[in-house]
């Protein structure tokens, strides 16, 4: 871990502690300050390998929600940067938030958005090099919307032929779909794969645009919640 001011900091060299397999985290929201980490177990989802409960995939079927891609990536972040419970401090500070705008401007950050009509419900945003999507944050003002926005996700980056899921650290909620810990060492070897692919992100994310690698994804056997 190293630390640093945020004011030194450019999108570009962003991207290079991306493509370095290192990410940011500021300590609070009104910080200049952060520091930099690389996890000795890097949390994945396999893209070939995220297992769906079935009563998610139910909910992701029906199209209750409506699912946009970079619709409104500036609400995304401010919502995930809003304090919840148990995440009373947010590591996103606002000149943190900025850079990731900037990225967002230069096409190397995307928004997951899940709407209930005209009201942002869930969602989530990352950063993307090639061939990897690293998950930064999600939020949820309704049960399961940062998972059909996390499902939406994994069918789009299959879609647009990416190959590697970062999500930085592995959590009980995350390893319920399909989440993973490899080493640092096996992540970075993977990562070096995936820097040269040329993927795309998709522009349509909806259900009826990815309704077919959704239905790849098949309900975990066994797991109604």
């Amino acid at each position: 871990m190293i630390e640093t001011l945020l004011e030194r900091l450019t999108p570009d060299m962003l991207l290079q502690a991306y493509a370095a397999g290192v990410f940011p985290m500021a300590p609070d929201r009104e910080s200049l300050e952060l520091s930099w980490y690389s996890p000795e177990e890097r949390g994945v989802i396999p893209l070939d390998g995220m297992t769906i409960p079935r009563r998610l995939m139910r909910t992701v079927r029906s199209g209750a929600f409506t699912v946009t891609a970079d619709r409104d990536f500036q609400a995304v972040i401010r919502a995930c940067a809003e304090p919840a419970p148990g995440r009373e401090e947010t590591w996103i500070s606002e000149r943190l938030q900025h850079l990731y705008e900037a990225l967002f401007a230069l096409g190397h950050a995307h928004s997951v958005e899940v709407w209930d009509g005209e009201a942002l419900v869930g969602g989530l945003y990352g950063v993307s090099l090639g061939g990897v999507f690293c998950g930064e944050s999600m939020f949820s003002r309704v049960r399961d919307v940062s998972k059909i926005a996390l499902v939406h996700l994994v069918a789009g980056l299959r879609h647009g032929g990416f190959c590697l899921l970062d999500t930085q650290y592995t959590t009980p909620h995350l390893m319920r779909l399909g989440g993973v810990g490899i080493s640092g060492q096996r992540y970075r070897a993977l990562l070096e794969k995936a820097l040269p692919v040329e993927a795309v992100w998709p522009e349509n994310f909806s259900l009826a645009a990815l309704r077919s690698e959704i239905e790849r994804l098949h309900p975990s056997e066994g797991i109604r919640s």
